[in-house]
């Protein structure tokens, strides 16, 4: 589980990371990727109405909240991260998902660097 203080928490933490950071898009999912030189990694959601009802659109926040967790122990200094999610993601299995961020992510942080 990501732990509560890797979670972003302000609208200006998310814009600058999305303004500023570079950004990798699949099919069910949009990471932005953002140095943060000194800083503990922050990771941020935007699941809209898009992606489906209440209950859908939080049951692909659990799942990226899971697959960004490997990313935290990985990086744990330096990164903003905003995943969006994409309509797609709420008919996406476990593995397509986090083949998909997988891959967003390594595109948004290789552009970044």
């Amino acid at each position: 589980m990501l732990p509560t203080r890797h979670r972003m928490r302000t609208s200006a933490q998310f814009s600058a990371t999305v303004r500023s950071g570079a950004r990798s898009g699949r099919r069910n999912v949009v990471v932005s990727v953002r140095l943060n030189t000194g800083e503990d990694t922050r990771v941020g959601f935007v699941v809209s109405k898009a992606v489906g009802n209440a209950v859908t659109r939080n049951k692909v926040k659990r799942r990226l909240r899971e697959l960004t967790a490997q990313t935290v122990r990985e990086h744990p200094r330096n990164l903003s991260v905003v995943v969006r999610a994409l309509p797609a993601a709420a008919g996406a299995s476990w593995q397509e998902l986090g083949q998909d961020y997988a891959a967003a992510f390594d595109g948004a942080v290789r552009r970044q660097r």
